[in-house]
């Protein structure tokens, strides 16, 4: 996937090529994902910006290439809270193998009252989680064709104090947004090691050398993430304002550290958690303890087979 050596050290500014890969980032037109997108042009790969909104997708990839000359862009319609229309999107990408997907779309709630997807599951948990869970399932053919390809999934400090009730994943019974975006995120986090528990136990027969890594971004904020207008635009003001938040926090473009590097490390292994180096709040990428809640296979067990019957899919699987 990479030039670099597994013993080079790891520089968030010097970033190895990747010449021939193919990347899609979901959620790529803004926030956390727009820089994931443009850290990963300047590798010479060919970088996907799934968007449900083509106009942001085509002010995101104007913002990269007026950054990284000759960035190889395109972009492909794709809304993770529409899961029939996940099905097509192999198709629309145009490709015939995915090195890496990097599971980032997302969206949180701050005010009640409880929202529900087109499909009827409750908004964030059917969004962050279920829409990938699903994603990933269609995509899977085109993973297992790459030499060594990568699943990336997002997750988010906010999921390290939760933990899944999993008679009530979509929060039917005591809905709170904060914390349901927060078990939404942590059922993501449980999703990708889970898959890659699968991926190992299946082999080469059912996956190919796909590997599931999760990473999280620390603590990133708006008022801490520098320009790309039209994409973001950060005022004087924001940027005095948040000052002191910058001792203990970072700005959305160093969020993307932790995802950039699962993509391109060959030192990177699946299974593996990788968040920011300073509390898990700020800092270059590195290699995390598994968080506590996210260490019982029973729970991720559980939570895979209930996803798999509200999306009709098993990303451990091949598509039929």
């Amino acid at each position: 996937m990479s030039s670099a050596s597994p013993t080079s050290p790891w520089n968030v500014r010097r970033l190895p090529r990747a010449d021939g890969s193919v990347f899609l980032v979901t959620g790529g037109n803004a926030g956390i994902g727009y820089f994931v997108a443009e850290q990963l042009a300047a590798t010479g790969a060919t970088v996907v910006l799934g968007s449900r909104n083509p106009a942001k997708a085509e002010n995101a990839m104007a913002s990269i290439r007026a950054r990284v000359p000759g960035a190889q862009l395109s972009a492909v319609r794709l809304d993770v809270a529409d899961l029939s229309s996940l099905r097509t999107v192999p198709d629309a990408l145009g490709v015939d193998r995915l090195d890496a997907v990097v599971h980032n779309a997302g969206v949180a709630l701050d005010d009640p009252p409880r929202q529900e997807t087109g499909d009827g599951h409750e908004l964030m948990f059917g969004t962050n989680h279920l829409g990938h869970f699903a994603l990933t399932h269609w995509l899977m053919p085109l993973l297992s064709a790459a030499p060594a390809a990568r699943v990336v999934t997002m997750g988010s400090f906010a999921a390290k104090s939760e933990r899944l009730d999993l008679d009530d994943l979509q929060s039917r019974k005591d809905y709170r947004p904060k914390r349901t975006y927060g078990r939404s995120k942590l059922a993501q986090m449980h999703f990708g090691l889970e898959l890659d528990r699968r991926l190992r136990a299946a082999g080469s027969t059912a996956a190919g050398t796909v590997a599931s890594v999760v990473v999280h971004p620390g603590g990133a904020l708006d008022s801490l993430t520098p320009s790309r207008p039209p994409v973001h635009v950060r005022t004087t003001t924001a940027r005095l304002g948040a000052a002191p938040a910058g001792l203990l926090l970072q700005g959305k473009h160093a969020g993307a550290w932790p995802a950039v590097r699962a993509v391109l490390d060959p030192a990177v292994r699946g299974g593996q958690l990788w968040g920011p180096r300073a509390f898990g709040l700020r800092g270059e990428p590195h290699l995390e303890p598994v968080w506590a809640n996210l260490t019982d296979p029973t729970v991720a067990a559980r939570l895979w087979e209930a996803s798999r019957d509200l999306t009709g899919t098993d990303p451990g699987t091949l598509p039929g």
